[in-house]
This record gives structure tokens, C-alpha cells and sequence, in this order.
């Protein structure tokens, strides 16, 4: 499945589902799914409840950089089938050595006990950072807060890391910038909420997130813009 999160990325979905509810979540990912498995599709995707899909295990997409169940959030998945996941990749990687996988949650504290078995030259970690504020996050998302997410993140010992500022909230300049940049990521995803007349929150203005690019770059990362709104 190509994917809509990141260009030039294809989603392979062995595993679906979520239980974060984030609130910008049902009007892209959780809507997608429901079109997609359509009335006669699996019901378990329909309802975005978290769950393996083993047949996939062998179809992985011939993509350079493939987003590991990408439609759910792979924290919610038994460690055994994780396991089958990674055992998967290594086979593929051994007839496709330059693939690259993005292996991304909210929660990724979870990742800690399968460092070992990530193949560590095409394995590269993500997580999710709107913000660095967690007052009101709850009701955003029922994911671990901005700042327990930052430091579980920073907890892993992984060279290959990737932060996601989507969709972006309000933040604190000063904050936000010296976790993205002590995280040490080898790039950054930044853009505006896609779904601005079904979701609000606080948002920065574009002087602000632009500002806070530009010192992104000027710490010597990469940046990729999504939906700048013009």
C-alpha cells in the first residue's frame, strides 16, 4: 500500500490497529481503513481494533523504504509475532540488502526489548512528537505524554532515529528544539494537521514552525515538510 505519512514509502500492514484513539487519527488512518476493508473486508480492520494479518508476512513491498505496519501502532502487537515481523525483514534483507524499514509508535518504549534482533543497518525507529507540552494532551491522544515519549526515545540505543512533528501543536520553542536536536535524528517529518475543519487543537502560526525549522537545520538535520498550508 503506498503511503500517505511518507513520500516514496510503501506501508506493509502484517499488523493493524490502535488503541492511542488519537483524535486526528479518525478522519485519515481509521477512515482509510474503514473504505479500504469495505463491508465484506475484515471486520477486525474496519474497527482499527489491533491485530495480526500472518498471510502478509511473506508480501513485503518492493519499496527502497518500507513503513512497518504502518495502519496501527506495532506497540499493541504480541512480542512473539513482532518477532515473526523482524524474522520476515532479515529474510528479505538477505536478497535485498539496501532495503530500509521504519518501525514507528508512540510508545517506544516498546522497542527496547527487540533491539537485539533489529537488523541494524535497515532498521531505522520512529516515534511521534507534536509537541513538547503534555497540559491537555490527554485530550488529544491517549498515548504516553510528549515528554515521556522524549524520553523513552532518547532511552534507546539505536544509531538510526527519525522524529514525526505531525500534526503539530503549539510548542515551546526553546523545549521543543533541544529535544528534537538531542534525540539525534538523522530527520525530521514536519507539517500542519491535514484535517483542520474536523480536528482543532492549538496550533503554532507559520512564522513560528518556520522558525523552528530553520533551527533544525541550522543543528545540521534534515528536514521534510508535509502540509506547510502554502
Amino acid at each position: 500500500m503506498k503511503n500517505r505519512m511518507y513520500a516514496d514509502v510503501k506501508t506493509w500492514n502484517s499488523f493493524v490497529g490502535c488503541k492511542f484513539d488519537c483524535s486526528y487519527c479518525k478522519p485519515s488512518f481509521q477512515r482509510m481503513m474503514k473504505r479500504v476493508s469495505g463491508a465484506n473486508g475484515c471486520r477486525d480492520c474496519y474497527s482499527f481494533k489491533p491485530h495480526e494479518h500472518p498471510e502478509r508476512l511473506s508480501k513485503i513491498p518492493s519499496a527502497d523504504t518500507v513503513f512497518v505496519c504502518g495502519t496501527g501502532d506495532i506497540s499493541f502487537a504480541n512480542p512473539k509475532y513482532v518477532r515473526k515481523i523482524i524474522s520476515a525483514i532479515k529474510d528479505r534483507i538477505k536478497k535485498h540488502l539496501a532495503q530500509q524499514f521504519y518501525f514507528q509508535s508512540k510508545n517506544p518504549a516498546c522497542f527496547q526489548q527487540y533491539l537485539s534482533d533489529f537488523p541494524k543497518d535497515n532498521t531505522i525507529l520512529l516515534t511521534t512528537l507534536e509537541t513538547n507540552r503534555d497540559e491537555g494532551y490527554a485530550g488529544v491522544s491517549k498515548a504516553p505524554v510528549p515528554s515521556r515519549r522524549y524520553a523513552d526515545f532518547k532511552a534507546l540505543d539505536w544509531l538510526r532515529k527519525i522524529i514525526t512533528v505531525e500534526p503539530v501543536i503549539d510548542f515551546d520553542h526553546d523545549i521543543f528544539l533541544e529535544w528534537i536536536v538531542d534525540l539525534k535524528p538523522e530527520a525530521v517529518w514536519i507539517g500542519y494537521n491535514s484535517r483542520p475543519k474536523e480536528v482543532q487543537f492549538p496550533e503554532p502560526d507559520k512564522q513560528k514552525l518556520e522558525k523552528l525549522i530553520a533551527a533544525i537545520r541550522d543543528a545540521g538535520v534534515e528536514v521534510k515538510e508535509k502540509d506547510m498550508r502554502g
